[in-house]
C-alpha cells in the first residue's frame, strides 16, 4: 500500500475513470475500425500543412524560441479578424485574447481562474467529459441540467433535444458563478437557436452568471442551421468567454492550439493560471495558424474558404451514415453541427450478460460491439453526471469525420451485421 504522502492530490480524487483513456486503448486493438474519438484520418488542409513547414524552415531563429506568452502576435492578430465581424465589435488582440494549450486548456485555464471553493457551475447534459473534472478540480460543484428529446423514434434531429426553462431556471442561484454552453454540442451535435441563448442569456444577467461558450465546432454547421454567438446577445460580451480550438477549425487535432475571447478582466483568471502552468504555446505552431487563418480571411467569401468547405464536406458523410444506421434499427439522431452522431440501440438484440453487471448500458454494448464486431464507438453516458447516466445508457457516438473509404468499411460491417441479425 502506498504511504498516504506519496498518493496523488485529494481533489483528484473520483476523475480516475476516464473514457478516452479506457476506449482508445480498446480501439487499437487490431482490426477494429474506429469511429470512436473525434479526430480525422484524413490529411489536414495543404495549406496548413505547408505553413508550418514554412515557419519551420523559414530560417527565422526566433520561431523557434518562446513567444509572447499570451499568444503568439501574428496569431492573436489573425484571431483579432477573424472574431471581430463575428462577435460584431472590435476585439482588442493584446487584451481580449487568450491563446492556450488546445481549446482543452482554454477551459482548464478558464475554470481554475474564475471558481472559488463552493461556487456553482451549471453544466448541460450531454456535456464534453473534462467539464465536471475540472469544476470539482476547482473546489466549485458542478450542477446539471439535461437535454430531454421532445420526442423518439425515427428520423430524430438534435434540434428535438430541448431545455425545460423552468428545470433551466432552477439551476440559477446566488452561488452560481458559470454556465457552459457547447454549441454546437458534443456529443449530440445540438445547435441551440436564437430562442434558446436569449433564454440562457437573460438569466445569466438575472443572476449576474458569466457563460463559458464552447464553440470549438463553430465552422460545422449543416446548410439551413445557423450558428450564433451568445456574446453577440444584448448583455452578454462583458460577461461571456468564448472558447475556439485550431485543432477542430483546421482538423489538426494533434497541433493543441486553443483560445478564449472575452472582455480583458474575464480573462485575467485564466491567463494567470496559464502564465503558472504551461506559460506559452509552441512558437511555430502558432505561427502556422495565424498564415493559415489569414488566408481564409482573405477567402472567406469563397466556396473555398475551409470555414465553409469542411461543413459541405461532411455531410453527405453524415447522411450515409444516418441512413445505414436506419436500416440496422440503430435510430440516429442527426446533427445539426458537429461530426459526431448518436445512435439508439434500445432495439438491438444483443446478449451482455459477459459484461460487468454494474456498467451502464452503453459501455457494455461498445465493448461487446468492439470485440464482436471490431467496430468502435464512444458510450454517451459518459457525457452525464452519475444521477443522470440513464439518459445516455440507450446510445452509441460515432464519430463521421472519416476518409469515406473508413466509412464504407464501418458501412460494410454495419449492413454484414443487419444480415446476421435477419
Amino acid at each position: 500500500m502506498a504511504a498516504p504522502k506519496h498518493s496523488y492530490a485529494n481533489r483528484l480524487k473520483g476523475s480516475e475513470k476516464n473514457v478516452w483513456v479506457e476506449f482508445t486503448k480498446l480501439a487499437s486493438e487490431p482490426g477494429v475500425l474506429n469511429l470512436g474519438q473525434g479526430f480525422p484520418d484524413f490529411q489536414a488542409p495543404e495549406h496548413v500543412v505547408k505553413s508550418l513547414q514554412k515557419a519551420i524552415g523559414s530560417g527565422n531563429k526566433f520561431v523557434h524560441q518562446y513567444t509572447r506568452p499570451f499568444g503568439h502576435p501574428r496569431l492573436i492578430k489573425a484571431l483579432s479578424e477573424v472574431y471581430s465581424p463575428l462577435l460584431k465589435r472590435p476585439v482588442d488582440p493584446m487584451t481580449e485574447v487568450l491563446v492556450s494549450v488546445g481549446a482543452y486548456g482554454s477551459l482548464f485555464c478558464i475554470i481554475q481562474g474564475m471558481v472559488n471553493p463552493g461556487d456553482e457551475v451549471i453544466i448541460i447534459e450531454p456535456y464534453f467529459d473534462c467539464y465536471e473534472p475540472m469544476v470539482r478540480t476547482a473546489g466549485g460543484i458542478p450542477v446539471f441540467v439535461p437535454l430531454r428529446p421532445s420526442k423518439h423514434g425515427v428520423k430524430m434531429s438534435s434540434a428535438d433535444w430541448k431545455l425545460d426553462p423552468k428545470e433551466l431556471e432552477s439551476k440559477f442561484s446566488d452561488k452560481t458563478k458559470l454556465i457552459v454552453v457547447n454549441t454546437p454540442n458534443n456529443p449530440l451535435g445540438k445547435v441551440f437557436v436564437q430562442s434558446e441563448l436569449e433564454m440562457v442569456a437573460e438569466l445569466c444577467k438575472k443572476y449576474d452568471v458569466v457563460c463559458v461558450a464552447d464553440e470549438v465546432y463553430e465552422w460545422m454547421t449543416y446548410p439551413g442551421i445557423e450558428h450564433i454567438k451568445i456574446a453577440t446577445l444584448p448583455g452578454m460580451w462583458d460577461r461571456t468567454i468564448t472558447v475556439g480550438s485550431a485543432g477542430k477549425t483546421f482538423s489538426v487535432t494533434g497541433w493543441k492550439l486553443g483560445w478564449s475571447v472575452a472582455p480583458e478582466n474575464l480573462l485575467m483568471g485564466a491567463k494567470l493560471v496559464h502564465q503558472n502552468s504551461v506559460y506559452t504555446c509552441p512558437t511555430p505552431i502558432q505561427e502556422a495558424v495565424a498564415e493559415g487563418l489569414e488566408l481564409e480571411i482573405d477567402r472567406r467569401d469563397s466556396v473555398d474558404c475551409y470555414f465553409k468547405s469542411l461543413a459541405l464536406e461532411l455531410l453527405p458523410k453524415r447522411d450515409e451514415l444516418a441512413q445505414v444506421l436506419e436500416g440496422l434499427g440503430m435510430h440516429p439522431v442527426v446533427p445539426e453541427g458537429g461530426y459526431f452522431m448518436l445512435a439508439d440501440i434500445s432495439q438491438m438484440k444483443v446478449d451482455l450478460s459477459d459484461y460487468n453487471k454494474d456498467e451502464p448500458k452503453d459501455f457494455k454494448f461498445a465493448k461487446w460491439m468492439i470485440k464482436e464486431k471490431k467496430l468502435a464507438g464512444i458510450p454517451p453516458s459518459a457525457f452525464y453526471c452519475s444521477e443522470h447516466k440513464q439518459m445516455g445508457e440507450n446510445y452509441i457516438r460515432f464519430c463521421f469525420i472519416k476518409e469515406d473509404e473508413t466509412l464504407k468499411s464501418a458501412e460494410d460491417i454495419l449492413r454484414k451485421w443487419k444480415q446476421e441479425s435477419s
